[in-house]
């Protein structure tokens, strides 16, 4: 591995990032910690935890704008409304199991995903925002249990669980 100074890996950080991360790596995995770009790679590692946090928060809107819209559109319910809301619990599951520090974040990811699921809502019903409530209904548990449904009617459309 040639040797690359700091200031040059910082240029090759804004110019071809794959060819810098490439290097940090390797610079890592020989044990050259001193030659790391620490502050680009500090930042890069910060924005990675924000993903999953940004990606719990998308899913989660995702998920409360479909089980609002089950909710106060019976008579339009379907098997592709069932399998988002089915698909969107097991992500957000996974999700969980995979990095449950998130837990921690719950109750604030959970407030801003439910004021944008209902926008979702509102764009897909075409029912006034003030239908629903200001609040989230809903609590972790019914949220991403696949039994549970705003009204329990979810057994007469037989998707399986995923």
């Amino acid at each position: 591995m040639r040797i690359i100074t700091l200031t040059h890996l910082s240029e090759l950080y804004e110019q071809d990032f794959h060819a810098w991360a490439l290097h940090n790596a390797g610079l890592i995995r020989a044990g050259r910690w001193e030659q790391i770009d620490r502050g680009h790679l500090a930042e890069e590692l910060e924005d990675m935890g924000a993903s999953k946090q940004q990606q719990l928060e998308s899913r989660l809107r995702i998920l409360l704008g479909h089980l609002l819209k089950w909710q106060y559109q019976p008579h339009l319910r379907g098997r592709s409304g069932q399998a988002t809301i089915k698909e969107q619990r097991y992500a957000i599951r996974r999700l969980l199991q995979k990095n449950p520090s998130l837990q921690s974040q719950w109750d604030e990811t959970l407030t801003d995903a439910y004021h944008l699921g209902v926008l979702l809502a509102v764009r897909e019903t075409h029912l006034a925002e003030s239908t629903f409530p200001e609040t989230c209904p809903y609590t972790q548990d019914p949220i991403l249990n696949d039994d549970c449904w705003p009204d329990g009617s979810a057994s007469d459309l037989d998707i399986e669980p995923i």
